[in-house]
């Protein structure tokens, strides 16, 4: 069969469009012309074989050409492969592997990574030709093929370590890693720093799922990494760190015989001038504390090692913090400076969904890791670290001097990294740190947050009390400070004391409300916003303790100020809407007076949006759902503060037309927060919704057989509370939907593992008052979902809601006993997960459902008590079963 070849026109074609798409100069506008031109010539059956033709034999071309042509064949090969032609595949394979020991290392690099990207799609299996082809490589001698076949096998290593540790069948030695592994080592000692770096890098990448290849060499592994640890190459030694660190994780009885070797070496790399080894050195310590590894080995090395964490505490030149650290408040924000914002959609039920700290803008460092390192150790030893240490804080803070700035402020921060371990020897010796540097005003304020949390737990005694006022006062202050990142490190440190301190707050209020109303006065665009966060905290911490005249007056008229100056398309208002979502819930009716025209103002918003959507150039403003959604969690805030008192605000609106189309909105965010206001106006003033009743109904239950991913789980959380609110009101006119309802739940509540808690309590709670309200309709189809139904009930926690499910519960076992049988323990175990059920026909219904059980199965019932565990007998008894 004849080799594949190009055609000469179709070569120069390729090869002319990809130097342009590389040169510098191609403006954007031929950029998109260029990549257009190459999505067409993807249609063409053999174009992936031009393109690795370029990379490997187009001798004459320049290296970026063909690197250009490399990557776009692994692009491709990325979505395309397992469509492509039999023969070109092949092709492709064929050529790529001579071509490891290319003289260019970027085309081998270039090469090694189109091969694991196929490994990544078809397996080793698929590619028989390909280890072989790498052990030749790795045994030539020659430094190009040893480096090119490295390469491409570290690549492996990295994204798909587990390919070479399982069987292939049809080579020689069936499980890969058993033919690479003693190969790596070798390179452990090669005079190549580039193989001893990729060597080692390779290894490692296998600690973590420890094949028994590496298990039964660790020896040999250990060895190589002593001989690697004084390696001249900072890269070397930084992987061989690393491999300590994992060793201590993932199975730390292998370095135990090493272990004062290993620390002592650690504690020398952790002094490193190169920033990047001694971070990698010190995770060691962390690592070493939660691998639970014997302490006084570590107790013995703290004099040494505190010094250490100590000045690797303090701020490197070039960390990213010290720019801007002087701006002061005069200077106004530009709207970069402004990070992005993310509002959470309000969710109704308990709070188990993950919420992802957003960290893109923290970037980990040895500054980090020290000051972790020594939260770390405070925790294991507690005030034991103090005698090593103290000195050393009190003479950093001693000093005076503008050089020596930076050592003032790793001893404030420190001192926060040790709060919790070693509270009770400190909390004595805190005040605030009063330097002309902001970054030292500002890291004293993240310390004095750490102590708050524990000086609340001392404000019974009154020294404890003492203190608090104190950090509350310091961090007060802080807040008016005129340097804008000291602001901002105060009002999140106000924010955290908040929460920990909650109603300790309380005698406090007044001398908060003014300091933070002082703060909204005087900070520019970015800080305002933490403000508003400081004061949505507040109301969310002290409720209705905010509900007094003389808080409101100096609450309220400046941020109704703010509120009349923004326009309704201006973005500063989602953090104000957030706000005033958090004080309407937090006075209740108090907010009456502040109501109708916030009411207004949502209304509006809400519509101006809805019209750009369509037409924004009627509507003047660019479309941005957020402003819909913030619009909506007010607005539901306005119904949890003010319940039936909404009513005045809302009966001659059109809100019920609105809010039905935002539940038909396509975007998930949207829809979320439509359900959760649909569900609050179904609690506090149901007949509202009566007109359009079915509608509602019909769009809340078609959310709960969505394709039910990770946006769609919220949106249907909150339509199934939203079902269940609204059934409880308007009873048997809930009849249309109860059928489809109750199979879609079913369905959640059978693959609970695979939603989240707070769905899976939603759906058994709207179950059980539908079934309440028609038994007759559930009770056909309960034997489907029993057994999960009842599992989701006991873990409800007490209140009104479990007590109507348990009514339902009880309603469809009286319509269908016999359904209930093969679930009986499952229902017995639900009963017992009561505390108390305080309610006395629920009660009753209750002890109905089980001696009915007793009465029906007879000799039987022994049976089913014996499988009970003894707490659930306990808690049983008070039946008399």
């Amino acid at each position: 069969m004849a080799v594949w070849q190009p055609r000469e026109d179709g070569l120069s074609e390729i090869c002319a469009l990809l130097e342009q798409q590389i040169s510098p100069s191609s403006a954007a506008v031929d950029k998109s012309q260029i990549w257009k031109q190459l999505e067409h010539f993807s249609q063409i059956p053999d174009f992936n074989n031009y393109l690795v033709f370029i990379l490997v034999r187009a001798q004459g071309k320049s290296v970026e050409i063909r690197q250009a042509a490399g990557l776009l064949l692994k692009n491709n090969l990325k979505g395309g492969y397992s469509s492509m032609a039999q023969e070109n595949r092949k092709y492709i394979k064929s050529e790529l592997l001579p071509c490891l020991g290319a003289v260019d290392r970027h085309i081998r690099t270039t090469v090694g990574t189109i091969i694991s990207e196929i490994v990544n799609i078809d397996g080793v299996s698929g590619w028989l030709e390909l280890l072989p082809a790498l052990v030749t490589c790795l045994d030539s001698n020659d430094l190009n093929h040893m480096d090119g076949a490295m390469d491409a096998l570290s690549k492996i290593c990295e994204d798909i370590p587990h390919v070479l540790d399982s069987e292939v069948p049809g080579l020689a030695e069936t499980t890969p890693i058993n033919i690479f592994l003693p190969r790596l080592f070798q390179f452990f000692q090669s005079p190549h720093a580039s193989l001893r770096k990729l060597s080692l890098g390779c290894v490692n990448q296998y600690v973590i799922i420890m094949p028994a290849a590496l298990y039964n060499s660790m020896d040999k592994y250990l060895q190589g990494l002593f001989v690697l640890a004084n390696d001249p190459v900072a890269e070397v030694r930084k992987l061989v760190c690393a491999a300590f660190v994992q060793l201590t994780e993932v199975l730390p009885s292998s370095i135990e015989p090493h272990l004062r070797n290993v620390m002592e070496y650690m504690l020398q790399v952790n002094k490193y001038p190169d920033e990047e080894v001694a971070l990698e050195a010190c995770e060691f310590w962390s690592a070493y504390c939660d691998a639970q590894l014997p302490p006084d080995n570590l107790k013995e090395l703290l004099p040494r090692l505190i010094p250490v964490l100590l000045s690797n505490m303090a701020y490197a030149d070039d960390d990213e913090s010290l720019l801007d650290a002087e701006e002061d408040e005069s200077q106004p924000d530009r709207d970069q400076d402004l990070k992005p914002r993310f509002h959470t959609s309000r969710l109704h039920g308990s709070e188990y969904f993950d919420d992802d700290d957003d960290d893109s803008f923290n970037v980990w460092n040895l500054r980090k890791c020290s000051a972790a390192a020594i939260d770390v150790l405070s925790n294991v030893f507690g005030d034991e670290i103090l005698p090593a240490l103290m000195p050393l804080i009190q003479a950093k803070i001693s000093t005076s001097g503008d050089e020596t700035w930076k050592e003032r402020e790793a001893a404030v921060l420190t001192l926060g990294a040790i709060a919790e371990g070693c509270f009770n020897g400190l909390y004595p010796h805190l005040s605030e740190a009063n330097d002309k540097f902001p970054l030292i005003r500002s890291i004293s304020c993240w310390t004095l947050s750490r102590f708050g949390k524990y000086l609340i737990q001392e404000t019974g005694n009154p020294k404890g009390y003492e203190q608090f006022e104190k950090v509350l006062m310091g961090l007060l202050r802080r807040l008016l400070d005129s340097n804008k990142r000291v602001q901002e490190a105060a009002c999140s440190a106000f924010a955290t004391v908040e929460e920990d301190a909650a109603e300790e707050l309380v005698p406090h209020l007044g001398v908060i409300l003014q300091h933070l109303m002082c703060a909204f006065g005087k900070y520019q665009r970015r800080n305002l916003r933490i403000v508003y966060d400081a004061i949505g905290t507040l109301a969310d911490s002290v409720r209705e303790e905010l509900n007094k005249p003389a808080y409101l007056e100096i609450l309220m008229p400046p941020l109704v100020a703010k509120w009349q100056q923004l326009s309704n398309s201006d973005k500063d208002l989602f953090p104000l809407l957030e706000c005033f979502t958090s004080i309407s819930q937090a006075l209740g009716v108090g907010f009456a007076p502040f109501a109708q025209p916030v009411f207004q103002r949502c209304m509006d918003i809400i519509q101006l949006q809805q019209l750009a959507k369509v037409d924004p150039a009627s509507a003047g403003a660019q479309y941005d759902r957020e402003f819909i959604v913030c619009s909506l969690d007010l607005l539901s805030g306005l119904a949890e503060g003010l319940g039936s008192g909404i009513e005045s605000l809302i009966s001659q609106s059109n809100l019920r037309d609105v809010l039905l189309k935002c539940c038909m909105d396509e975007t998930s965010d949207v829809r979320q927060s439509a359900f959760a206001l649909m569900g609050d106006l179904a609690r506090v003033f149901p007949a509202y919704l009566q007109p359009r009743l079915l509608e509602f109904l019909e769009i809340a239950s078609q959310q709960l057989n969505a394709n039910l991913s990770r946006e769609n789980l919220s949106v249907a959380n909150n339509a199934c509370w939203a079902i269940g609110e609204l059934a409880v009101k308007v009873r048997q006119e809930v009849s249309p939907i109860v059928t489809n309802v109750v199979s879609s739940l079913g369905l959640i509540l059978q693959h609970g593992e695979a939603v989240n808690k707070s769905l899976v309590e939603n759906s058994a709670i709207t179950l059980g008052r539908l079934a309440w309200i028609r038994p007759d309709l559930v009770a056909p189809h309960m034997e489907h979902f029993m057994k999960p139904w009842c599992l989701a009930l006991s873990m409800v926690r007490d209140d009104i809601e479990k007590e109507e499910a348990f009514r339902g519960l009880c309603a469809v076992v009286k319509v269908n006993p016999s359904g209930g049988v093969s679930s009986l323990v499952f229902i017995c175990k639900a009963i017992a997960s009561w505390h108390e059920i305080r309610n006395e026909d629920v009660k009753n219904e209750v002890s109905q459902v089980l001696n009915g059980y007793k009465h029906m199965l007879g000799n039987s019932w022994a049976e089913c008590w014996s499988a009970l565990e003894p707490p659930v007998k306990e808690r049983l008894s008070r039946y008399q079963v």
